[in-house]
C-alpha cells in the first residue's frame, strides 16, 4: 500500500482506505466518489497537488488530500 501522492501518473490504483481524521475531509472525498474499493486514477502530478480521474470526473487535488488516500 501507498499514499496516493507517491502514485505514478496515467496508472490506475483501487483506494484501500481514506486515512484522516476530519469528518469533513472524508465526506468531501465521498462526494468526489472517493472511498475504498472505487478506482482512481492519477493524470499527473502537478505542483502542489496532482490531477486524478475518479469514475467520469478529473479532479485537481492537493497533497493533504493525496496523502490522506492510500491506494
Amino acid at each position: 500500500m501507498m499514499k496516493l501522492i507517491e502514485a505514478q501518473d496515467g496508472q490506475e490504483y483501487i483506494i484501500k482506505k481514506i486515512e484522516t481524521d476530519d469528518e469533513e475531509l472524508d465526506a468531501f472525498l465521498f462526494s468526489l466518489g472517493c472511498y475504498s474499493g472505487e478506482s482512481i486514477t492519477v493524470v499527473r502530478h502537478i505542483k502542489g497537488g496532482c490531477i486524478v480521474a475518479i469514475k467520469d470526473g478529473r479532479y485537481n487535488i492537493d497533497n493533504q488530500l493525496a496523502e490522506a488516500i492510500i491506494v
